[in-house]
């Protein structure tokens, strides 16, 4: 053991039980290490083994179905952790070694305050009484960033924001002051201001604890923020290692390569993104001339949609007969032309979601228009509305809540033509499905198949196959890339940009993602608290964005010099 460094993993192999006699090797004889007062980045998409071989560190993985090699080790100051006893173990981790998860709403418990659940912490580690726990507890919050903590302490966690939620998991974690942090995905589902807030408050609590930290992500583009070292895993192996600068300066292996590139620039907006494939097959590198794309409005553009002061207010009841109204969207104006991509983007609660909801009529709006061939279609009569519902879809945020696990992908996919009348016969649908699959890069057989086989991006895919069915003319895109890896987020925007190509099909594409939304679309609509503070063409936008609160979004971005 090296005594520079707080933790070592050496040579960790973890298999599953997949069957009676069957496995699954998800991390193959990996090495790394995690140097006192440090930051390391363990890096990777889905499947890459990162948050097994984490989990691994802490003994959260099941022991029913789990077999960690024996001949490989996990030493914590120089102790073996997979030697410890269970009771052992527990001690440690927890104090010594603590963990914030990716999904804060499943990592704390609904039914209890966040105050009782940081306190319930100090009492089981440090031994605390309730007033001291409780003080501690205020305390922590305070350090985290948490306003007023007197009144959030004894708050639910359905009470708090995203960010709120994910600070009080920080607390949480470092209340027994660890010597080793482990930060699984901690930003992900983040918008981009609280995702900076987040990365720098981890920041400052390394330094001034000097704690050391494993900081796990699959977006590169954040790694420079935070960490000194990297690690990139995928497959269960470990593809490249070395120090930040070296790896974003000249990377050596071509996955490393292809995780730099495959998300959107700022400062570029190819043809098509690369993916994955292209650098692992020497298609593609950071030397190869793309073409660049164009985009922007132009005063003859046909326009496809025009919505003129749309509103939609919540009302929430107050007292035993009153109602407080609470104002979502305030009368939102834009025009929609054909053709083109409308970027709508803003931080959660901004009203962005709810103005795509509303035109679609799943949300009743309360004012406004949204003229489409001359017809309101917010006003028009249901029955009305009926033959212009196919004409505009949504592809939702989650694949994996979209799509019915009961039904097989050519269910899916018939559902929505049966219903509206949509090709001749039963053959022609099937035809016209399995016709689908293959455009959106799926094989024939995934028509037999249930949405569970499929990953993210597939079933991403089957999701857009399915509005493609209705044939419409405006796809309303609600983040339907923000859960993906960065380089199915590539193939699925490629995807989308070759669709609109062909079909001439006009997007209202919303997203937190600002990078994303500079590479697909032609103009951009910034949303703060219901209204819209900003409407421009991209690229002049990101040159000289008008409004204060489009430039703090715009500086959240990470921005790197990839080389």
């Amino acid at each position: 053991m090296d005594n520079t460094n707080l933790l070592e993993v050496r040579d960790l192999r973890v298999r599953f039980r997949t069957g009676k006699t069957s496995t699954f090797e998800a991390v193959k004889g990996i090495s790394f290490a995690v140097p006192r007062n440090s930051t390391v980045a363990l890096v990777g998409e889905s499947g890459s083994g990162k948050s097994v071989s984490s989990l691994a560190v802490m003994g959260l993985l099941p022991p029913d179905t789990t077999l960690i090699d024996p001949a490989g080790s996990i030493l914590f100051r120089g102790r073996d952790v997979l030697k410890l006893s269970v009771a052992e173990r527990r001690r440690m981790c927890g104090k010594d070694i603590s963990m914030i998860f990716q999904e804060p709403m499943s990592s704390l418990n609904p039914v209890f305050t966040v105050g009782y659940q940081i306190g319930e912490v100090l009492r089981q580690h440090m031994g605390m009484g309730k007033k001291q726990a409780r003080l501690r507890t205020l305390a922590l919050l305070d350090e985290v960033g948490i306003p007023d903590p007197a009144q959030k302490i004894d708050a639910y966690p359905s009470q708090m924001s995203g960010g709120q939620q994910q600070r009080v998991m920080i607390a949480m974690a470092i209340a027994c002051e660890p010597e080793l942090l482990i930060a699984d995905e901690p930003t992900t589902a983040l918008d981009v201001t609280i995702q900076k807030q987040i990365m720098e408050l981890i920041a400052s609590l390394q330094r001034k604890r000097q704690m050391s930290v494993l900081f796990i992500t699959h977006d590169l583009g954040l790694v420079g923020e935070i960490a000194g070292q990297v690690i990139v895993m995928r497959h269960g192996e470990v593809r490249e290692a070395g120090a930040t600068r070296q790896i974003f300066g000249d990377p050596q292996d071509s996955y490393t390569k292809a995780l730099l590139h495959c998300r959107p620039s700022l400062d570029t907006r190819p043809w098509r993104l690369p993916v994955i494939n292209d650098y692992m097959e020497g298609k593609a590198g950071a030397g190869v001339a793309l073409k660049q794309r164009a985009r922007g409005t132009a005063p003859d553009d046909e326009h496809v949609l025009v919505v003129d002061k749309l509103s939609k207010s919540f009302y929430v009841r107050e007292g035993l007969f009153g109602q407080r109204e609470f104002k979502a969207v305030k009368d939102v104006s834009f025009k929609l032309a054909r053709g083109k991509t409308l970027g709508v983007v803003g931080e959660s609660g901004s009203g962005k979601t709810t103005v795509g909801l509303t035109l679609l009529r799943l949300h009743q709006a309360t004012g406004g228009t949204a003229m489409f061939e001359g017809k309101d279609l917010i006003s028009m009569p249901a029955r009305e509305y009926m033959a212009y519902k196919r004409r505009i879809q949504i592809i939702f945020q989650n694949p994996y809540a979209s799509l019915n696990p009961r039904y097989t992908v050519g269910q899916i996919l018939l559902e929505p033509m049966k219903l509206h009348n949509i090709g001749a016969s039963e053959r022609e649908r099937v035809e016209n499905a399995c016709q689908l699959l293959e455009k959106v890069g799926l094989p024939a057989h995934a028509f037999h198949r249930y949405p569970h086989e499929f990953s993210g991006g597939q079933r991403q895919r089957i999701a857009i196959a399915r509005c493609l069915t209705m044939k419409p003319e405006i796809l309303v895109c609600d983040e339907s890339v923000s859960a993906l890896d960065v380089s199915v987020q590539a193939q699925v925007l490629n995807l989308l940009q070759d669709l609109q190509d062909e079909f001439g099909l006009s997007y209202i594409f919303i997203s937190h993602d600002l990078s994303v939304v500079k590479y697909i679309a032609d103009q951009v609509m910034v949303m703060h608290q219901g209204a819209v503070v900003e409407l421009a063409d991209s690229d002049q936008l990101y040159r000289n964005p008008s409004h204060p609160y489009t430039r703090s979004l715009l500086a959240a971005i990470p921005r790197h010099d990839f080389g």
